[in-house]
């Protein structure tokens, strides 16, 4: 087997000097270096000049981004190096470059992430802070972790992001956190400013990152099933949160599942589907436009909307060309014709009816196929004359099939 072509270097703001002897030897040896233009200032303007030898080609990565790949895909043939920040593989480029090309074209030689240079300049255990990257992505990928107390690192899209995010904590009640905003991190332009998110004031330089200390009067969500009724818009047609949370425990959503959520209506199950692990995926079937744009706006609200696929139509029509799933939720529009639909796919299967046919429906279905039939029952105490009583919705009878 032939030495790999492609070497992947993780570089910091310390450029080459803080490059392992491997990395160094990459780059002294590579007859193409590519990479965005700050990082081939990094290499040219290191004092180490023999690690990049007189000729060696200097090529910048285009913006966007995908369309460096055919240019990088174009130099086969040729020693490599691609530079990336950090460790490329956390929330960086290595993850798209080894999708892209098999694993004998490539090698990657990593260096210290920002998270890692991050949490020891503060003395944060990394293994209890959520690190997330945001430098492409909406600030609403922070929400399901705010929650007083927790600790953060995001990586930023550029220094205006800084006031971006103070903006966001601020706006979901959490103005109170503190932010450790870091510059050139483990660079000789190093700066360090400690400010709160509802008192930010200056400029910032890229790259930049954040480390978030949380605190606030916002509500954080759950980390149970069962968000409240108000985490989501709604006009009313929603599976309330008790009922939920028993739906969600019986669909029991594993790392890396995909949900079908029939008849969507705010998109509650699918949104909590998608908030149980952070590599579930989902579909949601909803017929009416204005619900499917309140559904989209819950997800864009949650921070989940790139792991749920809305389709705009109605059941079974609608099933024919959807990606199979590892599991099934009929909450609305459910017939038989639907039921028949979901029963071909070799999924988990839970069906909630409140009317007298649907229960019909899920009374004959698990006659024929077995599964469990459960009554769900619940009443409120409220308000009777001068003292209280109790007040019953309506029973929901739901059906599940294991498979």
């Amino acid at each position: 087997m032939s030495d790999p072509w492609l070497t992947i270097v993780g570089i910091g703001e310390d450029g080459v000097a803080g490059l392992s002897a491997a990395s160094q030897a990459a780059l002294t040896q590579a007859e193409v270096i590519m990479a965005p233009q700050r990082h081939l200032d990094l290499v040219v303007n290191d004092p180490l000049t023999t690690s990049v030898p007189a000729g060696t080609d200097l090529i910048p990565w285009p913006v966007p981004y995908a369309d460096g790949i055919a240019i990088l895909a174009s130099l086969r043939g040729q020693r490599v190096a691609v530079l990336a920040s950090g460790d490329p593989f956390w929330f960086g480029a290595g993850s798209v470059l080894a999708r892209t090309f098999s694993p004998e074209e490539w090698t990657a030689l990593p260096g210290p992430s920002c998270f890692s240079l991050a949490a020891a300049r503060l003395g944060w255990a990394l293994e209890t802070t959520t690190c997330l990257g945001l430098h492409a992505a909406p600030m609403a990928r922070m929400r399901r972790h705010l929650a007083p107390g927790a600790h953060l690192i995001v990586t930023l899209r550029d220094g205006d992001a800084v006031r971006d995010l103070g903006a966001y904590l601020s706006a979901q009640e959490f103005g109170d956190s503190t932010l450790h905003v870091m510059e050139h991190l483990g660079g000789p332009k190093d700066r360090l400013t400690t400010v709160r998110a509802d008192d930010i004031s200056g400029s910032f330089d890229h790259p930049v990152c954040a480390a978030i200390e949380v605190a606030g009067t916002g509500p954080a969500l759950t980390a149970a099933t069962g968000q409240t009724d108000d985490t989501f818009q709604s006009d009313g047609q929603i599976t309330k949160r008790p009922i939920r949370a028993i739906t969600l425990s019986t669909l029991a959503p594993k790392p890396g599942e995909h949900l079908w959520d029939i008849g969507g209506g705010s998109g509650s199950i699918a949104l909590e589907w998608l908030l149980s692990h952070p590599t579930t995926t989902a579909t949601t079937v909803e017929p009416r436009a204005d619900r499917a744009a309140r559904i989209l706006q819950n997800a864009q609200d949650l921070g989940v909307d790139h792991r749920l696929t809305i389709v705009e139509g109605a059941a079974p029509d609608a099933l024919e060309v959807l990606k199979p799933p590892h599991a099934i939720f009929v909450g609305g529009g459910l017939s038989q014709e639907v039921l028949n639909a979901a029963l071909t796919q070799s999924a988990r299967l839970v069906v909630n009816a409140v009317t007298l046919e649907g229960e019909a429906l899920l009374t004959q279905a698990q006659a024929k196929h077995g599964g469990e039939l459960m009554r769900i029952a619940l009443s409120h105490a409220t308000p009777l004359g001068p003292k209280r009583g109790w007040t019953s919705a309506y029973p929901v009878v739901q059906w599940s099939l294991s498979r």
